[in-house]
């Protein structure tokens, strides 16, 4: 069995069931740090004993592993919990991995994360590393992994040198997108339009978020994110109990994975996949006329939330 050489970030909740399988996933390849994050239980009468017992998988901890916690009290939303909590990671390590309670990474997520920690450390072309692919099985160049514009959050790592820009009020949004930040991304006025209001919502405060900033940040610094070829997170998290994720019988739950070659392949050239891009955010894409009325139908809805780029309301 693989051992993680990277320290790694947990975020945890109120599910208990999820995080024990995720614990179980973080034991098999032994890290020596381990920083766990929680919020606090909202005041609902249902979530001091989830969260209570969801906190004390933690204490199962049985190997050699420094375990450093950030347990909140009062209940802080997604937005400032979780970018809080990669904030408070950050600022004691200069990289790491991110997994949430539902991102379900396989044993190769693990060895492909700290290979490409080490190879684009000092590269600031470079902002993100995801496990998660929704390429269909589409194989997307010779190499076992592509660069992308687009900042999947199923399962990722990254660099203190990147998410020290991160702004959780995106300062500068309006005039960022009067520029078509996103003209770099996609040639879809849909598309594009479709994020942008996801990021004027976010910033007025409509949308409790924390990632939309993170994809903001690496946009507007023009940074590539580095996708495998091989599916190696699997959301087990849609069901009533999710956040973002309610619809147990989408394709985009509990996808299976696909095996990494053990020497990985880099591509030839840094430069975004555009087709792949593309292929991801136009998929089943509604129309003008259903976009305008605000009906978004479940496909791209899916997709989108698959990437974190749309959320819905609560």
């Amino acid at each position: 069995m693989y051992q993680v050489t990277s320290p790694i970030l947990f975020l945890i909740f109120n599910r208990p069931k999820e995080t024990t399988v995720l614990f179980n996933a973080i034991k098999a390849v032994k890290p020596k740090k381990l920083y766990v994050a929680a919020d606090g239980p909202r005041n609902n009468g249902k979530d001091d004993a989830s969260c209570k017992e969801t906190r004390a998988i933690i204490n199962q901890v049985d190997w050699d592993c420094e375990v450093i916690t950030l347990f909140r009290e009062q209940n802080l939303g997604c937005g400032k919990a979780v970018s809080g909590a990669i904030t408070w990671f950050f600022e004691n390590e200069e990289e790491g991995i991110i997994l949430e309670d539902d991102c379900l990474p396989s044993d190769d997520f693990f060895r492909f994360v700290d290979a490409m920690l080490i190879k684009y450390r000092v590269d600031d072309r470079i902002g993100h590393i995801c496990g998660c692919n929704f390429q269909d099985g589409i194989k997307r160049s010779n190499a076992d992994y592509y660069y992308s514009k687009l900042t999947h959050v199923w399962g990722w790592a990254s660099w203190r040198r990147v998410w020290s820009g991160y702004d959780f009020k995106m300062n500068g949004l309006e005039e960022v997108i009067a520029t078509d930040v996103l003209a770099g991304l996609t040639n879809s006025k849909l598309s594009k339009k479709m994020i942008y209001n996801a990021f004027r919502r976010t910033k007025a405060g409509e949308i409790d978020t924390w990632d939309y900033q993170y994809f903001f940040l690496n946009q507007v610094n023009a940074r590539l994110s580095v996708i495998p070829n091989f599916n190696m997170i699997s959301n087990i998290g849609f069901n009533a109990d999710g956040t973002h994720t309610f619809n147990a019988n989408s394709p985009m739950a509990n996808v299976s994975f696909k095996e990494m070659p053990e020497l990985i392949v880099s591509p030839s050239f840094i430069s975004q996949d555009r087709i792949a891009d593309e292929y991801t955010l136009t998929k089943e894409t509604p129309s003008s006329f259903e976009f305008y009325k605000g009906s978004l139908r479940q496909g791209l809805r899916t997709i989108l939330i698959g990437l974190k780029l749309y959320t819905p309301r609560k």
